[in-house]
């Protein structure tokens, strides 16, 4: 294993700089810099699809100790912009790897940048706000520094992104259940991780995962026993015709659960708007109260826009969708982690119930969509 000593520099769009080592491959990156709190499942991290667009730093000073293998891959390909890192470990030890993390970065393309104090980089970050970032490596690091930023400054903002085309399965597939089947589960891939369909499927349901093009006609023909929409990348104000396809869904009668990116979109389609966080919510050590148990849950993270939507009462839908209740909410801002309808066969969490690193405290919410469903289903056949 070896680690480049080729100088690297951070530049933010406020005009802060970082210098530091290349880490990864070389060259030059653009992307949204956020943090992530997990002092473990850097590999998750780096495959989980709503990372993309993002240039992801660790918080955690060591990374990359115990290596990188394909079990852990939580989609096909790595797909952050780019990896800031403080200290990248120069040792790989754990019985299963068989690579180090930086052969992975190296061989997926992904720029990086070690030996910065990420402490202060966070710090920062947490008091202006996620904002436009850049890394350059090699030589892309001599070139001047008003050159960088403004590269910087010209590069995509977040808001605005509609980057579910990036990241959603080509082509539809299909994961058999584990054990007797009870329908079809159609999964609307918007960058959904491997650990939910197999989560899906070890429930008892066919999980029939789809590209994010597919229209409500596709959706129905397939005569689903419920939906699910995903986890994804970008802005949910610009999934227009996402929300219409959920809608369309809801009034046949279609059971719903959303996770993170569905949990935004179920909201819009319930007639609630979205707002960008300051700097998001990214880690896996996120405490969530389940206001009908009254428990508090660790939660894994991964979100920079959320639900706007008040969390006490019961909410008339804007969009005539009956009564809706805010079901969880951080702790941390208050921030809306989930919403049930009362009037209709669905429910969404902000949060990661399949997240395969941990923790897995709201793992059971998978258990609470197959009852839900197969109650939903029981009801329509004695109608």
């Amino acid at each position: 294993m070896t680690h480049s000593r080729e100088k690297a520099v951070l530049v933010l769009e406020d005009g802060n700089r970082y210098e530091g080592i290349a880490y990864g491959a070389i060259g030059t990156t653009f992307g949204e810099i956020v943090f992530a709190t997990g002092m473990t499942g850097y590999q998750e991290t780096l495959t989980d699809p709503s990372y993309a667009g993002q240039i992801v730093m660790m918080t955690a000073p060591h990374i990359g100790n115990t290596g990188a293998n394909d079990l852990d891959m939580e989609s096909r390909q790595i797909w952050v912009n780019g990896f800031i890192v403080r200290d990248p470990s120069r040792i790989v030890s754990n019985f299963r790897s068989e690579r180090s993390l930086n052969d992975d970065l190296e061989g997926g393309g992904i720029i990086g940048i070690s030996n910065i104090d990420t402490r202060a980089v966070t710090r920062h970050i947490r008091s202006q706000g996620a904002m436009r970032a850049g890394v350059f490596s090699g030589p892309a690091a001599a070139i001047s520094a008003e050159e960088q930023l403004a590269a910087v400054k010209s590069a995509e903002q977040m808001s605005g992104r509609n980057l579910s085309g990036d990241v959603s399965t080509p082509e539809a597939y299909v994961v058999p259940a584990v054990g007797q089947s009870h329908g079809t589960v159609a999964i609307l891939d918007l960058g959904v991780k491997t650990s939910t369909v197999n989560y899906i499927a070890a429930r008892g349901f066919d999980a029939h995962v789809l590209p994010q093009t597919v229209t409500s006609a596709d959706v129905l023909a397939l005569k689903p026993a419920a939906l699910f929409f995903s986890n994804g990348p970008g802005d949910p104000s610009a999934s227009d015709g996402h929300v219409r396809l959920l809608q369309e869904v809801l009034r046949a009668g279609i059971p719903f659960f959303g996770i993170c990116f569905g949990n935004q979109l179920l909201g819009r389609a319930l007639g609630f708007t979205t707002y960008k966080l300051p700097f998001g919510h990214r880690g896996i050590n996120q405490p969530v109260l389940d206001k009908a148990t009254g428990r508090v849950e660790i939660t894994s993270q991964n979100h920079g826009f959320a639900v706007d939507a008040p969390i006490e009462g019961v909410i008339e839908s804007p969009a005539g969708f009956g009564r809706v209740e805010v079901s969880h909410f951080s702790l941390n801002d208050n921030v809306v982690e989930g919403l049930r309808c009362l009037d209709l066969n669905a429910f969404s969490v902000q949060y990661h119930p399949e997240a395969a690193a941990g923790p897995h405290d709201s793992n059971y919410l998978f258990d609470r969509f197959r009852d839900m469903v197969l109650a939903a289903n029981q009801t329509g056949a004695a109608n």
